[in-house]
């Protein structure tokens, strides 16, 4: 049974800066260590030590799809049956312009897809052609698009 982790103030200053955007300079780390008060050292270290026990999954940059042109976004939602989930998703997984591929069990019986992706393309003609090569990889034909129209929320979850 794993443990639930505490942290001093100084680390919790530590991660509530990294988590967010990291700061512009050649040395974001011994940014973050000044701001808390510690050395940079103590802070490449609480991050590692955070990803190798778990707390933390995965530390990395968030691409701004909209604002990198990808601004023709998409949720399909592909009908499937549960022994091909591992399959199909792993192959929609690789595609470049996929950015999430999730299987979440319907509980209702009049949607039968629970197998989904998010799609990007620079315009509609790429996204849809990035469709259409989902479909034919996964062998899936039974799928809704469902268009992004407007985003209300973009950001990442906020712990500390």
């Amino acid at each position: 049974m794993s443990s639930v982790r505490t942290f001093s103030e100084a680390e919790r200053r530590v991660l509530r800066i990294a988590q967010d955007t990291l700061p512009d300079s050649l040395a974001p780390f011994a940014v973050i260590a000044e701001a808390a008060g510690m050395e940079e050292s103590e802070v490449l270290e609480l991050l590692r030590s955070v990803l190798e026990d778990g707390t933390v999954r995965r530390f990395g940059a968030v691409l701004r799809h909209r604002q990198a042109g990808y601004a023709d976004n998409a949720m399909v939602a592909w009908k499937t049956n549960r022994g091909e989930v591992d399959e199909a998703g792993g192959r929609m997984a690789r595609h470049p312009l996929v950015s999430h591929c999730y299987y979440r069990p319907s509980s209702v019986s009049d949607w039968p897809y629970e197998l989904y992706t998010m799609v990007h393309g620079r315009d509609a003609g790429e996204r849809e052609r990035a469709i259409r090569e989902l479909a034919h990889a996964s062998g899936l034909t039974d799928y809704v698009v469902l268009e992004s129209v407007k985003e209300l929320k973009k950001s990442s979850m906020r712990y500390f």
